[in-house]
C-alpha cells in the first residue's frame, strides 16, 4: 500500500490497539531499537510506515545488543500492565505487586489453558527464589527473530510488540528460543547493561511463558518443550 508515494503496511487481527500503543511506547525510548511509526489504528486495523530491509550483518547484530540494553534501561511503573495479547494469544494485563506475583499469575493462567497446571505449579512455587530482585523494565514482550527487521539504514528494527513491565532477561531468553543469540549481540548488551549473576540459569524460566503461549495456540512439540523446561527448572539450585 502506498499513500502519497510512501509505502505503508496494513495489519488486521487481534490486539491491534494494544500493538499500536506498544509501538508508540517503544518509539519514545531514546537509544532503543527503532520501530515503524503508527500512521493510524483502530480496533481492527493498524497502519504503519514501511521499513526498508537488507541482509543481516554483524553490525546489525552488535547494534541490536546495545539498543536492547538501552530499551531495558527504560523504567515501567509496575509489573505487568501493557498488552492483552502475545501474538494471537490473549493474556491478562493485570498488574502484580512484585515480579513473582506477576509471573506466577501469567504462568498459571496459561498453564490452565493447556492442561499443564500441576507441572507449572512446581515452578511457580519457587519463583521467589528464582527471580532476582530489581524493578520492572519496559520489555518488548514477544521478541523472537521474526519480529526483528534488519533495516537498510543499518539499524535493527522491532515490530509486533507485547509491551509490559517485566524482567529484561525475558526478552533475551525469548530471542534465543527460535535461534541462537549471537555472541556479539550479547557482548554488546552486557557492555551497556550488565545482567544479574546467574542469568544463564534463568533462561529456561523466562522461556516458559512463550512456550506456554505456543502450547495454548499449537500444542504438539511446544508442549513437550515446555515440559522439558519445567523438568529442568525443578532441579535448578
Amino acid at each position: 500500500m502506498e499513500v502519497a508515494g510512501q509505502p505503508l503496511v496494513m495489519k488486521v487481527g487481534p490486539g491491534i490497539a494494544d500493538e499500536a500503543e506498544g509501538l508508540r511506547r517503544l518509539a519514545r525510548v531514546g537509544g532503543a531499537p527503532p520501530v515503524p511509526a503508527v500512521v493510524g489504528a483502530d480496533a481492527d486495523l493498524l497502519v504503519t510506515t514501511w521499513v526498508e530491509q537488507t541482509h543481516r550483518t554483524p553490525a546489525h547484530e552488535e547494534m541490536l545488543g546495545r539498543m536492547l540494553a538501552n530499551l531495558h534501561a527504560a523504567p515501567w511503573p509496575e509489573w505487568g500492565g501493557g498488552s492483552s495479547w502475545i501474538g494471537g494469544c490473549r493474556v491478562s494485563p493485570a498488574v502484580g505487586p512484585d515480579a513473582s506475583a506477576f509471573y506466577r499469575s501469567r504462568f498459571d493462567q496459561l498453564a490452565a489453558r493447556c492442561g499443564m497446571d500441576e507441572e507449572v505449579a512446581q515452578v511457580t512455587a519457587r519463583l521467589d527464589e528464582l527471580i532476582p530482585p530489581g524493578p520492572p523494565a519496559l520489555v518488548h514482550g514477544d521478541l523472537w527473530w521474526g519480529n526483528v527487521l534488519w533495516g537498510a539504514d543499518g539499524r535493527p528494527w522491532l515490530i509486533d510488540p507485547s509491551v509490559h513491565g517485566g524482567h529484561p532477561e525475558e526478552d533475551l531468553a525469548m530471542l534465543g528460543l527460535f535461534g541462537d543469540v549471537p555472541a556479539r549481540t550479547l557482548r554488546a548488551y552486557l557492555e551497556v547493561r550488565p545482567l544479574d549473576d546467574g542469568w544463564e540459569r534463568r533462561v529456561d524460566l523466562f522461556r516458559l511463558c512463550p512456550l506456554l503461549v505456543h502450547t495454548v495456540l499449537f500444542g504438539g512439540s511446544y508442549r513437550r518443550r515446555a515440559e522439558s523446561v519445567v523438568s529442568r527448572l525443578r532441579s535448578v539450585p
